[in-house]
């Protein structure tokens, strides 16, 4: 089967399924989209893994998303898959006009700045933020937040001035705390909180300016961490403990040969 009939296919399976199908025929774009954001994540999730057969499928589901949410929008009369398909050829083709133009893009990023020109032109953009959607993931929203400010410069001019940044606000934090009363399970402080906010803005530009995507490099770190407390447990309950019951010394040192473990793997 070729890849024109493949797609074809399944055009003709979605609207299948949003006739004949009680739940399909229930959806609504506003229904559908939490799907669709899962949906991406479990892309980006079998991309990190790099599991190509976990890709492939989780590409599929995708897909799908993208062919049911254009088939709301033809029954809508706004539009169809054709024109979703025209429209991000035509879109691409725009704005690389280093590969289909005259214009002259030799690295990644003089590609990108050209990229961002030629974006807020097309949408004539009403200041610096216009249009950046605020239901992104927090650090996605900050990092993409980041990106506008520095197209008109706004910036540190290097990683080193975003690393002293991120000391300076490290530093506040500490400050902050030495005065703060914390206590578990109640509402922080409001210049406590306000001053971790700091922290955590300064590290993603950070991670912007090392070209670190701080949402995958976070979950990618956070994974590592869930992997290494099991083992960890397994570890201990090889040799009659429970790991929730040890004291924090006797898990430091289970987690300690997890880790090494995992250097070897």
């Amino acid at each position: 089967m070729s890849l024109g009939e493949a797609l074809l296919e399944l055009q003709q399976l979605t609207e299948r399924l949003r006739r004949e199908c009680p739940w399909d025929r229930e959806q609504t774009a506003r229904t559908i989209v939490p799907h669709t954001v899962e949906e991406a994540y479990e892309v980006a999730d079998a991309a990190l893994a790099g599991s190509s057969e976990k890709l492939l499928d989780e590409l599929g589901d995708l897909l799908f998303q993208v062919y049911f949410l254009a088939l709301l929008l033809a029954e809508e009369g706004e539009g169809d898959l054709e024109q979703v398909a025209w429209a991000v050829h035509e879109k691409l083709v725009r704005r690389h006009p280093h590969v289909f133009g005259e214009v002259e893009a030799r690295t990644a990023g003089r590609v990108r700045a050209n990229w961002e020109q030629i974006k807020s032109g097309e949408e004539g953009r009403e200041g610096i933020f216009h249009d950046v959607p605020e239901a992104l993931p927090a650090l996605l929203y900050a990092r993409k937040v980041q990106r506008r400010a520095a197209t008109i410069g706004f910036e540190y001019p290097d990683t080193a001035g975003a690393l002293a940044d991120l000391d300076d606000e490290v530093r506040e934090l500490k400050e902050a705390l030495a005065s703060a009363r914390v206590e578990e399970e109640a509402e922080p402080e409001a210049h406590v909180f306000e001053e971790l906010g700091d922290v955590l803005f300064a590290a993603v530009n950070v991670a912007r300016r090392l070209n670190v995507d701080p949402e995958l490099a976070l979950r990618t770190m956070t994974r590592r961490f869930v992997a290494r407390v099991e083992r960890a447990e397994q570890y201990a309950a090889e040799e009659g403990h429970s790991f929730a019951e040890l004291a924090l010394e006797e898990q430091d040192r289970y987690f300690d040969r997890a880790k090494e473990a995992f250097r070897f793997e």
